[in-house]
């Protein structure tokens, strides 16, 4: 997605070092970073013009991103912490002699009480990845089976890891992969982040063809866009 403070955007320039760019653009990524992604064929000068005359709009975005970031949550691993799932928020309970690190059942998020108790805490956040990549992979599978006909596209594989900054990537080959901490978002954002990452079949950049393929399949979806940038940064484990 385009222009924007980050924390909210879907992958900007689906495929970029897969597939040949035919605009140059810049984009403000969920860690801050500013890239600047440009066809081959444009040199060095051409690209310091663009980021000179993008100034303005490069301040105003950072400033934008601080903000958005501003309200970054750092969770604890202890009973009673909230943890999101399809965007509600679920408490921890520390469970004893339970050998699934972690599960969801009886309205609580159940964690292995040994994990904590040994100060693991990369350990419960891998606990909490491995249940979102699970459960994940099986969820957007069937929305890609829903949508894809939808769009008109084919896709390939289907992953769900970690992407760094990006919430969605596609390769030349067709292969799709998702972020693991998407499922943290409502359904219907994730539905959002799947038809945009199933449009860049058919347009790689944010065109004006690009989102009127969107808005045949999402009418709402500045709505679900603007949901996604105002909260990306609450969805960490």
């Amino acid at each position: 997605m385009a222009a924007g403070a980050d924390s909210c955007q879907v992958n900007r320039h689906s495929g970029e070092g897969t597939r040949s760019r035919r605009t140059a653009g810049i984009a403000i990524e969920r860690d801050g970073r500013l890239p600047v992604r440009a066809p081959e064929a444009v040199p060095p000068e051409k690209i310091e013009d663009i980021v000179a005359s993008e100034r303005y709009w490069i301040y105003k975005n950072l400033a934008e991103w601080r903000d958005l970031n501003a309200t970054r949550i750092l969770r604890e691993y202890r009973s009673g912490e909230g943890f999101l799932y399809l965007g509600r928020s679920y408490r921890l309970l520390l469970a004893a002699n339970q050998d699934e690190p972690l599960l969801l059942k009886g309205g609580r998020f159940c964690l292995r009480m040994e994990i904590v108790e040994r100060g693991e805490v990369p350990a419960a956040r891998a606990a909490f990845r491995d249940y979102y990549i699970g459960n994940g992979l099986r969820r957007i599978a069937g929305r890609i089976e829903y949508f894809a006909p939808k769009v008109g596209v084919t896709p390939g594989r289907v992953e769900v890891r970690e992407l760094g900054h990006r919430w969605a990537t596609c390769s030349a080959t067709g292969a799709l992969a998702f972020h693991w901490k998407s499922m943290m978002a409502p359904p219907t954002i994730i539905d959002y982040i799947v038809v945009h990452e199933l449009c860049h079949f058919l347009h790689l950049d944010h065109t004006d063809a690009f989102w009127n393929e969107v808005d045949k399949i999402i009418p709402d979806y500045r709505d679900r866009k603007e949901w996604l940038r105002k909260n990306g940064a609450a969805m960490d484990v």
